[in-house]
């Protein structure tokens, strides 16, 4: 069988956290996994990905689970890039994996599923009218977020809650947030995010709960043949 899909994420592959997730709706013989920063070591990420001043900071998660800064910028022009060399080796179909804004992304003749993009249309057609509450794995995300989730019918309420954290108190504490400021129903909105998180909250709060792994893998999952 033909592999025809690859992930590309901003960091390393495979994210292991994300994996499993993917492999519920998608064929593992069909799928490759490519990260931004494989093969790297920190001082090389520090080398060809440290920001400038002034100039705007992404955060990324490594497989051995620490954190990087890296530039915003650097990232995007890395990933498109990559995005051009995967479709020069014949992938028909390329999953981002990443939630955020990674900028001005394009493929020339693969199929580029961006999670930012595609997202939101999905989740304003399911929820309609209702008040939206997003929780985020980051306080600095928000601003960004407002913009993403602006053609909603109402403006959506923010949480912040780390999927990477040791304990759910964090989770319990956005989702009690959200819940306060009138939200009836929830988007976890990292890639970070598992099922656990989504039926832990569905629980909690008797209100319906969307990951946006699960709806960008499940649109993944339609375009494979």
């Amino acid at each position: 069988m033909k592999t025809s899909l690859v992930t590309l994420s901003c960091g390393q592959s495979p994210r292991t956290d994300i994996l499993p997730l993917l492999l519920e709706h998608l064929p593992e013989e069909q799928i490759v996994h490519v990260g931004l920063l494989d093969g790297l070591t920190h001082a090389q990420i520090e080398q060809q990905y440290t920001p400038e001043k002034g100039s705007k900071v992404q955060v990324i998660r490594l497989n051995e689970g620490s954190l990087v800064s890296v530039s915003a910028e650097k990232i995007t022009a890395g990933l498109q890039r990559r995005i051009l060399l995967l479709e020069e080796c014949g992938y028909d179909t390329i999953l981002l994996l990443c939630s955020g804004d990674c900028g001005p992304l394009y493929a020339s003749i693969a199929v580029l599923l961006e999670p930012d993009r595609l997202v939101p249309p999905l989740v304003k057609a399911i929820v309609g009218g209702h008040q939206v509450g997003i929780v985020v794995s980051a306080a600095g995300q928000i601003h960004a977020q407002a913009n993403k989730w602006k053609n909603l019918k109402h403006p959506p309420c923010f949480a912040v809650a780390s999927p990477y954290q040791t304990n759910d108190d964090p989770l319990i504490e956005a989702a009690l947030s959200l819940q306060e400021q009138g939200a009836d129903v929830v988007v976890l909105d990292c890639m970070g995010y598992h099922p656990r998180h989504r039926d832990f909250l569905q629980a909690l709060l008797g209100i319906p709960v969307l990951l946006s792994n699960v709806l960008i893998a499940r649109l993944a999952a339609e375009l494979l043949v």
